[in-house]
């Protein structure tokens, strides 16, 4: 019940924070989510119902499907052209990144070898949903965006495979290179290996089921959800890594849709949506408990003690990796320097690099030691998502704004409806079918009042129901109005190409729209 009610408080939260990004239009959702999970921290009747965090339920329940619905929207022939390019960042880069910043930490903090290579390990995987916040409202440059979407897909597993290599060094006096680099190869090779081939089997038996008569839309769908929590479960009790695991299942996914999606395009329609819904809510979510933890750990007195020593750990943390990003994406990337400092400042750290912190608890780290690793890491993530923010308004061209973009759309969305108005004005249809159509078309500029909305309403309660040929006279004028709003909408978006994504969104609702009015309900009631 506990955990139930907990689930409820962060999912509210999250809910709470994506209605306030609607209005809060200059601030990214992420950040509005982290303050929704400070307040949600601050108010004891609320924060004192949130469960302990528990990083294992973190990865697996809200990381693990948010990084297969990432992979699935990534080509797989993207990652075989850039896979050079993926071993060197997840290896080669995370190799480098992880010595100079534990012997940095080492030599400034003063404290032993083995727990600043700890500290190095957990400051290694970048975050793609933290980077997205911090470009909220600019142009990320193709090329550079692309690499940091695919190291962020990738280089976690190399964090925990290094993560406990630097335990058992703190726990044995001791390092072992050889079986290190075993480990990262099985856990690697057999994430990859057993993401591809379960992956590839769970698309091959959801394709028999669409062509045969025992498809049914609720259960394939429900199987697609579930492919995601089963595939990093079962690749963790098999000791391979789930992260890679994962990701790779939702690279098989990707090529899945292009080629499936007129067998049934209703259930593509339905699967599209509801992993957007999905997406939205868990990367709230995950930036609600950013938000609750930091606050949560603030108030704890053992946790802030040392605040020099923490903050001095994670200031040297930050400026290590951001260095080494640089003059590797530079020198081995053969980067421009510009494009290089977006790289190096690209690489954020979220909720994974908290979540490995975590798993310390059930390490012999000491109590100390562990404060000492969780509230660097806080600070590392805090500076890895302020200072992009800050750097990236000069560094980054702006793109179209929210605004703008409002501002526009409905300027086209207006046009839009009263072309189909006149249309529907220029047939001959009796009056209530003609009045019912119009406001139906008028509820697509969003600016009808909830009191025309209760007029309507009552009028559909009063007036008996439209006959057979009123309803196929509602339905032609639908199909005509619709047209006339798409063949517009067509026009517009080979003119206005700075917003043809979004003139292309208004497209695909008049599709929508028409789907609910053509349908087998036309019959002729007179006939009874």
């Amino acid at each position: 019940m506990h955990l139930l009610l907990s689930t409820v408080i962060l999912l509210a939260g999250a809910t709470v924070s994506v209605f306030l990004s609607r209005v809060l239009t200059k601030v990214s959702v992420n950040y509005v989510s982290m303050a929704v999970g400070a307040l949600l921290c601050l108010v004891p009747a609320l924060g004192s119902h949130v469960e302990q965090f528990s990083s294992e339920v973190f990865i697996g329940m809200i990381v693990a499907p948010l990084l297969f619905f990432e992979g699935q929207a990534t080509r797989l022939n993207a990652v075989g052209r850039a896979l050079k390019s993926i071993i060197q960042m997840t290896v080669v880069l995370v190799l480098l990144g992880l010595i100079v910043a534990g012997f940095s930490v080492w030599a400034v903090a003063g404290i032993g070898l083995p727990l600043a290579f700890v500290l190095a390990a957990i400051s290694t995987p970048t975050d793609a949903t933290a980077m997205d916040s911090v470009s909220n409202g600019r142009r990320m440059p193709r090329t550079a965006g692309l690499y940091l979407k695919m190291e962020s897909l990738f280089n976690d597993a190399s964090g925990i495979i290094l993560l406990n290599m630097a335990v058992l060094w703190y726990a044995n006096g001791h390092i072992n290179v050889r079986e290190t680099v075993v480990d990262f190869l099985i856990s690697a090779g057999g994430g990859v290996a057993f993401g591809l081939v379960t992956a590839w089997v769970v698309v091959l038996f959801r394709q028999i089921l669409v062509r045969s008569s025992y498809n049914s839309l609720n259960a394939a769908t429900l199987i697609y959800i579930a492919t995601p929590f089963a595939i990093y479960a079962a690749a963790e009790a098999l000791h391979v890594s789930g992260i890679i695991a994962v990701v790779c299942a939702g690279l098989v996914h990707n090529a899945e849709t292009e080629r499936s999606r007129f067998t049934n395009p209703q259930q593509i329609h339905f699967g599209e949506d509801l992993v957007g819904m999905i997406t939205e809510m868990f990367n709230s979510t995950v930036f609600v408990v950013l938000g609750f933890m930091f606050v949560n750990l603030l108030r704890d007195p053992r946790m802030t003690a040392g605040a020099g020593q923490w903050l001095l750990i994670g200031d040297v943390l930050y400026a290590t990796n951001v260095l080494v990003r640089l003059l590797y994406s530079h020198w081995r990337l053969s980067f421009d320097w510009r494009a290089a400092w977006i790289f190096a400042l690209g690489g954020v750290h979220g909720a994974v690099t908290l979540a490995l912190a975590y798993t310390l608890t059930e390490t012999a780290v000491s109590r100390a030691d562990f404060n000492l690793v969780l509230m660097a890491a806080s600070v590392l993530i805090i500076l890895s998502m302020v200072v992009p923010t800050l750097v990236f308004r000069w560094l980054l061209k702006p793109d179209v704004t929210d605004e703008q973009a409002s501002a526009e759309v409905d300027r086209i969305r207006v046009e839009m409806v009263h072309r189909a108005i006149a249309s529907v004005q220029a047939m001959y249809l009796p009056d209530n079918v003609k009045r019912t159509v119009i406001f139906d078309l008028m509820t697509q500029k969003q600016r009808t009042r909830t009191r025309d909305f209760a007029k309507a309403w009552l009028e559909v309660v009063r007036r008996p129901e439209f006959t057979g040929a009123e309803k196929e006279l509602e339905m032609r004028a639908f199909m005509n109005a619709l047209e006339q709003e798409r063949q517009y909408l067509d026009m517009i978006s080979q003119r206005e190409v700075k917003y043809q994504s979004y003139v292309m969104k208004l497209y695909n609702e008049t599709l929508l729209a028409e789907s609910l009015v053509i349908g087998p309900s036309i019959f002729d009631a007179d006939a009874e």
